[in-house]
C-alpha cells in the first residue's frame, strides 16, 4: 500500500525509516520523501510512528526568519 501518493512511498519504506530511528513526519520524509509534496499523509505518517513506537511523534517547530 502507498502511504505517500505523491512520492509512491511505500508502507514498508515508511516503516523501514521509522524502525531506523525516524520520530516526526519531518524525518521520515528526509529519509524516505513520504510527506513531500501536499502533505495528505501527514496523519497516517505519524499513526505510523505511534503504532510502531508506542510514543506519540515528535513534533518539531519551523522557524522562518524574519
Amino acid at each position: 500500500m502507498y502511504v505517500c501518493v505523491c512520492r509512491a512511498v511505500t508502507e514498508e519504506k515508511v516503516k523501514a525509516a521509522i524502525d531506523a530511528g525516524a520520530d516526526s513526519v519531518e524525518a521520515v520524509t528526509a529519509a524516505c520523501c513520504a510527506g513531500d509534496d501536499c502533505g495528505a499523509c501527514h496523519q497516517v505518517i505519524e499513526d505510523m510512528i505511534e503504532e510502531r513506537t508506542g510514543k506519540p511523534p515528535v513534533k518539531r517547530l519551523t522557524v522562518v526568519a524574519a
